[in-house]
C-alpha cells in the first residue's frame, strides 16, 4: 500500500475511534399558534442545556463520548398531534421526548411503555400525570395542588371572599379552576359563574372581564400562557377591578410585566419570578446571552431536567436502556451542580417526579415577596 492511502487510512481510522456517539432528544409541544411563546420557552431551556452540555465535551457513558442533539415537532398544543409526534420520533430510534403540556403528556404516557419504549420528560403541573403511575415519566414542576391552600388563603385575607373565574378553557385549565374554587369554598369563600375562554385563539378579553366583573368579585382567578394572561389583568383593570388575582402557574409575572404596566400586577400570587430564585444569577445571565430574553421556570426547569436526564445516563452506563437511566434519575438529581439547575433540588421520587423546593410570591409595589410555604404534595 502506499505511503498516502496508508495515512489516510489510519485517518480514518482515528476519525471513527474519536467520533462522538449522538443522542436525539425529541421534543413535541406548541412552536405555533396561540401557544408558541410559552413552547419556544420551554424548548429554549432544552436546548441551552444540551448546547452546554456539549459545548462541555458531551458526557462519557459506558467508555463511550456522548453528545445530544434536539429534534423538534410542532403539535400546535393538540394532544392528538402529540401522539402523531411521538410516534413518528420512536419510528426514528428517539428514546427520550420533552413534552410540555398536560393534554399531550396524557395523550402518549401509554405510548412510553409500549415497544419501542421511550423515556417521557413531562413538563406540566398535572397530578394526574404522577397517578398514572407510569415507569417510563419523568415531570419536572411541581404539582399545581401545591398552590390552592396558600393561593386561596393570601387573596382571601388580603381583599375579601368573593371569586370570579376567568382561566383557560383548556382541561388543565378548567382542572385548576375546579381545584381553586372548591378551595376557596373550603376556605369559606364565594364563587361566581365560570367565565372561561380560550386564551390561545382569543385576542380581546373585555367581554369575558365584564361577565366576571358584573358579579363584583374581590379576587379573580386566572390563567394561561403569559401573555394572552397579561391582556386578561389589562382588561380587568381598565375596566376598574381593583382586587386581587389569583394567577395560574403557567403564567409568569416576569413576562406579564413586558406586556402590561407592572402595577396592574399588583395585588397578585403567582410563580415567583425565575431571576429571583436563590442561586440562579449564573443560568439567568447565560439564557439571556443565548436567547436575549427574560427566563422564566419553563425554560429553567428544562435545562435542569436535560442535565439530570444526561448525568442519569453516565451512571446507567447506557443510552439505550431508557428503563436504566429513568432507575438512576434520582442519584443523578442529587449530584446535580447548582450550575446546571434552577433551585435547590432533593432528589427524583419512585414516581419520576422532581422534588424541589416550592417557590411562589405575591406581587406588590412592582417588588415579589416570596411566600413561606410547605408543599403538600411530592
Amino acid at each position: 500500500m502506499k505511503r498516502t492511502g496508508m495515512l489516510t487510512l489510519l485517518a480514518l481510522c482515528a476519525g471513527s475511534a474519536l467520533a462522538d456517539k449522538v443522542v436525539n432528544i425529541g421534543y413535541s409541544g406548541p412552536l405555533s399558534g396561540g401557544a408558541a411563546m410559552y413552547g419556544k420557552d420551554t424548548l429554549s431551556g432544552l436546548q441551552m442545556a444540551v448546547d452546554t452540555i456539549n459545548k462541555a465535551g458531551g458526557v462519557r457513558v459506558g467508555g463511550e463520548k456522548v453528545t445530544f442533539k434536539v429534534v423538534t415537532l410542532d403539535d400546535r398544543y393538540l394532544p392528538n398531534e402529540t401522539a402523531t409526534n411521538v410516534k413518528r420520533l420512536t419510528g426514528q430510534g428517539v428514546q427520550y421526548i420533552f413534552v410540555p403540556h398536560s393534554g399531550g403528556i396524557q395523550a402518549v404516557q401509554p405510548l412510553a411503555v409500549r415497544d419501542p419504549e421511550f423515556l417521557l420528560v413531562a413538563y406540566s403541573s398535572e397530578p394526574k400525570i404522577l397517578a398514572a403511575n407510569n415507569p417510563m415519566t419523568f415531570m419536572l414542576p411541581p404539582r399545581y395542588d401545591n398552590y390552592a391552600q396558600p393561593f386561596v388563603q393570601t387573596q382571601m385575607k388580603a381583599f375579601g371572599k368573593k371569586l370570579g373565574l376567568v382561566g383557560t378553557s383548556t382541561a388543565y385549565g378548567k382542572q385548576w379552576s375546579d381545584l381553586i374554587e372548591a378551595e376557596w369554598k373550603k376556605q369559606g369563600g364565594t364563587v361566581g359563574r365560570d367565565n372561561a375562554v380560550d386564551y390561545n385563539t382569543t385576542v380581546d378579553f373585555s367581554s369575558a372581564v365584564t361577565k366576571a366583573l358584573s358579579e363584583k368579585p374581590d379576587v379573580l382567578f386566572i390563567g394561561g400562557p403569559s401573555q394572552p394572561t397579561a391582556l386578561v389583568i389589562k382588561a380587568a383593570r381598565e375596566q376598574g377591578f381593583k382586587g386581587g388575582f389569583i394567577v395560574m402557574d403557567q403564567a409568569k409575572f416576569e413576562q406579564m410585566e413586558t406586556v402590561i404596566p407592572k402595577n396592574y400586577l399588583d395585588g397578585s400570587v403567582g410563580v415567583l419570578p425565575t431571576r429571583d430564585f436563590p442561586g440562579t444569577q449564573a443560568f439567568v445571565a447565560q439564557y439571556q446571552r443565548a436567547f436575549k430574553k427574560i427566563p422564566t421556570s419553563e425554560a429553567g426547569l428544562n435545562y435542569m431536567g436535560m442535565n439530570v436526564l444526561a448525568r442519569a445516563m453516565e451512571l446507567a452506563g447506557t443510552t439505550s436502556d431508557p428503563r436504566k437511566v429513568r432507575a438512576q434519575l434520582n442519584a443523578a438529581a442529587k449530584a446535580l451542580p447548582q450550575s446546571r439547575t434552577i433551585y435547590k433540588v432533593y432528589g427524583v421520587t419512585a414516581q419520576g417526579h422532581v422534588d424541589a423546593e416550592f417557590l411562589i410570591a405575591s406581587a406588590k409595589g412592582g417588588k415579589y415577596t416570596r411566600l413561606r410555604v410547605t408543599k403538600v404534595y411530592k
